[in-house]
């Protein structure tokens, strides 16, 4: 079983590297890209991101191909 937990900072960080622009309302984060129809909404879990907001995120770049041709 693949494990999701992911640093927090890590996963907005990656997604601002990818060209979403972080707005913060309250404890949630909220990041959205032009073209990309899904906003993602992370919110933390201590200083991890929240597991099925990681899938969510894993899922957006897969379907958007953002990491290219990798075969998954």
């Amino acid at each position: 079983m693949v494990k999701l937990a992911q640093q927090f900072e890590e996963l907005c960080n990656l997604l601002e590297n990818m060209g979403f622009e972080r707005r913060i309302r309250g404890s949630h984060h909220i990041l959205r890209k032009e073209g990309v129809i899904e906003k993602i909404n992370l919110q933390r879990e201590g200083n991890k991101a929240k597991p099925y907001q990681v899938r969510q995120v894993r899922n957006i770049i897969l379907k958007y191909k953002f990491g290219g041709n990798i075969n998954v």
